[in-house]
């Protein structure tokens, strides 16, 4: 069997053998503010104020000191008297060290909760910007009895169990003194005051849930995952704090046409084989309306058309952006035999056209 560990209490005390009650009090006292877990998060700071209250309990008491003295430290089950239940004993002591040092606050005006809600507006109205009207279910005071929970025509009254405080005070007797704990009064839970007519609508909560029509302004050149917020339209406060925030997250649905690249508008403009040679003057749309584009002879597909002023109003100045016109010269996949014919026809005027060119002569 191993041998006990012996543990001098003087030492962990950090006091001499002589030392008298009130210096092993303010050295206790010391050391239980300089290890105690709340305040000490080092590993072994526990055991070690554990520790220092085992060897307070034996060295305040003038008999357990004295057969210590005599004896000096057991730990093969004959503990000193009262020891026993030690580990129960250390969360009182717990609470009347630190009782005193926590002070639980009475309510106090808190903001309400934040609402989010989601909107999907058209290409169109994210451009030029729109007004919609949205509906949201949200908490407010309520309407029998605007928020202080009484049926009309009455008013809280004052607790009796704190006499309006909010809180009551316990004292309590320790080893370093009288302390006096503050605590929530459990009868009014920190108000100060009791409802003893609630009101019938909200059953003396002074909130409900209602449905709100709430209008929307939606700014021009908005892009799709911005956020509009609306200060004071999200939940009642409670305890007379403001209500919360409603934030409305964008979403911008896709358009037909346009594709949105900053304050420009991409559009692609499909023409055939004649078209990009011959050139030509066509109509297409824009957000303002249709417009009259000219399509120089030659034109090559990917080139890109500006169109200036028929993009997205810029958001922090006046003007718009632009509208892109990108050409793709399609390539027919059916014909038919007067087109074979033609294009048989184009193919062998281009190749002499091609040979005059290059000075080249097909072989026979």
């Amino acid at each position: 069997m191993p041998m006990p560990v012996k543990k001098d209490y003087y030492h962990l005390l950090g006091v001499p053998r002589e030392a008298t009650q009130e210096e092993i009090r303010k050295a206790f006292r010391k050391l239980a503010f300089q290890y105690h877990p709340d305040h000490n998060h080092h590993e072994g700071a526990a055991e070690k104020f554990k520790e220092i209250v085992e060897a307070y309990q034996v060295l305040s008491n003038t008999n357990r000191r004295a057969t210590y003295d005599r004896f000096g430290h057991m730990d093969d089950g004959r503990r000193f008297d009262g020891f026993a239940d030690f580990a129960a004993g250390l969360g009182d002591i717990f609470d009347a060290f630190f009782g005193a040092t926590i002070r639980v606050q009475r309510r106090t005006p808190q903001q309400g909760a934040d609402l989010q809600y989601e909107l999907s507006i058209s290409f169109e109205e994210a451009a030029f910007g729109s007004r919609k009207q949205i509906e949201v279910l949200r908490v407010e005071d309520c309407s029998r009895c605007l928020g202080n929970g009484c049926e009309p025509g009455r008013q809280p009254v004052k607790c009796p169990n704190c006499n309006g405080l909010g809180e009551v005070r316990r004292a309590q007797n320790s080893i370093f003194g009288r302390f006096v704990n503050r605590l929530v009064c459990d009868h009014c839970n920190g108000q100060g005051s009791i409802i003893d007519q609630p009101c019938s609508q909200c059953l003396g909560k002074g909130k409900e849930q209602k449905r709100r029509t709430i209008a929307v302004s939606i700014p021009s050149g908005v892009e799709g995952g911005s956020q509009i917020r609306l200060r004071g339209e999200g939940n009642a406060g409670m305890w007379g704090g403001p209500a919360g925030t409603l934030y409305i997250a964008i979403s911008v649905r896709e358009h037909e046409f346009f594709k949105r690249h900053d304050n420009n508008i991409l559009y692609e403009l499909p023409i055939d084989f004649a078209q990009a040679a011959l050139g030509d003057e066509l109509e297409i749309p824009t957000l303002d309306g249709k417009v009259r584009l000219k399509i120089r002879p030659g034109t090559q597909t990917d080139t890109v058309l500006q169109i200036r002023g028929r993009g997205i109003p810029y958001a922090n100045r006046s003007g718009k952006g632009d509208q892109l016109v990108r050409i793709k010269v399609v390539t027919p996949d059916k014909l038919d035999e007067d087109q074979r014919r033609l294009f048989h026809d184009l193919a062998k005027s281009l190749e002499k056209t091609k040979t005059h060119k290059t000075g080249k002569v097909k072989p026979k």
